[in-house]
This record gives structure tokens, sequence and C-alpha cells, in this order.
């Protein structure tokens, strides 16, 4: 069996593709800044926040990391509404995503505050800073950096997952590709030039966080601070 590839008809539509693609970025980007700020406030209150808080958070991730993102999608936008609840498409989709993304932040962000040794915390004190500042510069800038290439990962696979809210109707970019094959019926050429586009988000996001790395925590490298 022989077959010609053709990607005339798919390349006439370029434009709606990197429209969609373009959704896919700022969604993925909002998602990522909103998603690890949730993360990072969400793991301080569970190592330091009062009992009742720390035992919600826990259920909070544990739902979030033991159910499918399209389960917690659907139940956003489809669920939501039975209890009066209506968001409109980009508006569901966006809180899932951060929903999803925050939970799996809050665990990444707890581990690298759960790995700076007490010790240096007593320094801190012995030194007069107060307690903000030993929190600040001790115990969160430290505990980022160690996990910096987790969360880092963690956001990208953020950026992919974008891909499933196609399914209630966002029009970002593997909907624009389903929509162009549906109407070419040239699926594999379609899907190729989906996953070259992806694959160049994902590097430009993977070079943009280490480009973020080396400006957040070169200086404390340069200083002889432990990463």
């Amino acid at each position: 069996m022989s077959y010609q590839l053709q990607f005339g008809s798919v390349l006439a539509n370029l434009d709606e593709l990197l429209d969609g693609a373009a959704t896919t970025l700022w969604m993925g980007a909002a998602t990522i800044l909103l998603g690890s700020v949730l993360g990072i406030v969400l793991a301080i209150l569970r190592t330091s926040g009062p009992a009742l808080c720390r035992r919600l958070i826990d259920g909070y991730v544990e739902i979030v990391r033991n159910t499918p993102f399209l389960v917690q999608l659907f139940f956003i936008f489809f669920g939501l509404p039975s209890i009066g609840i209506r968001l409109l498409p980009i508006e569901a989709a966006l809180l899932a995503l951060v929903f999803n993304l925050g939970g799996y932040a809050t665990e990444i962000v707890r581990a690298g505050i759960e790995s700076i040794h007490p010790g240096q915390i007593e320094a801190g004190l012995s030194l007069g800073l107060s307690r903000w500042r030993i929190y600040r510069h001790v115990v969160i800038v430290p505990a980022l950096e160690r996990v910096y290439p987790a969360l880092s990962s963690q956001s990208v696979l953020a950026l992919l997952g974008t891909s499933v809210v196609s399914q209630i109707s966002v029009v970002e970019l593997t909907a624009v590709g389903n929509t162009i094959q549906s109407a070419t019926y040239r699926a594999f050429e379609v899907y190729i030039v989906i996953t070259v586009l992806y694959l160049g988000l994902a590097f430009a996001s993977r070079g943009a966080f280490w480009l973020i790395g080396l400006a957040a925590f070169s200086r404390r490298r340069r200083l002889g601070a432990r990463a």
C-alpha cells in the first residue's frame, strides 16, 4: 500500500493552526502562572498551617493526583451547572487546568520545603532574622531552587494538557486540527503538523524555564548556595 503525503490542503489552513497554537500558548502560560502560585501558597499552608487546613489540602492533592484530568474538566464544565455555577468553555478549561496543576505543584513544592534542614532555620534565628525573612530566604527560595526542574517539567505537561480541553469545544490547537482533518480527510498530515507545533511549544517552554532558572537562581549558585 502506497500513501502519498499531501500537505497542501493542511498548510492552506496554517493561519488557523497558528491561531490555535496561540490559544494553547496563552492558556498554558496562564495555567503555569496561576497553578504555580496556587501550589506555592498551598504548600506553605500544608507544611505550617493549622491542622484542619493541612487535612483539606491533603484531600485536594489526593483528588487531583488520583483522578483523570478529563473527569476533573467534565466535573467543572458539566457538573457545576447542576448547582447553578455556569462557566464559559474557556473559563471552565482554565479553572480545570489551574486546579490540576495546583495539586501537583503543591506536592512538588511541599517536598522542597521539607528538604530544608531545621538547622538552617535555627541558624537564621540565631542571626536575628525575622521569621518572614527566614521563611523567604532560608526556606522558600532554596526549596523552589531544589524542585525547580520538577516544577518546570510538570508545567510543560500542563501546557501540553491543554489539548484535552478541546473536549468542551475550546478552540485550541487540537480542536483546530480536528476541524481541519474533518474537512480535508488528511488526518495523517494534519497530526504531523500539530505534532511539530506541539514540539515547538514544548521546546520553547523548556528554553524559557531554563532562562528563568538562570535568572532566578544563578546568583545563589555564584555565592555558593547549595542547590
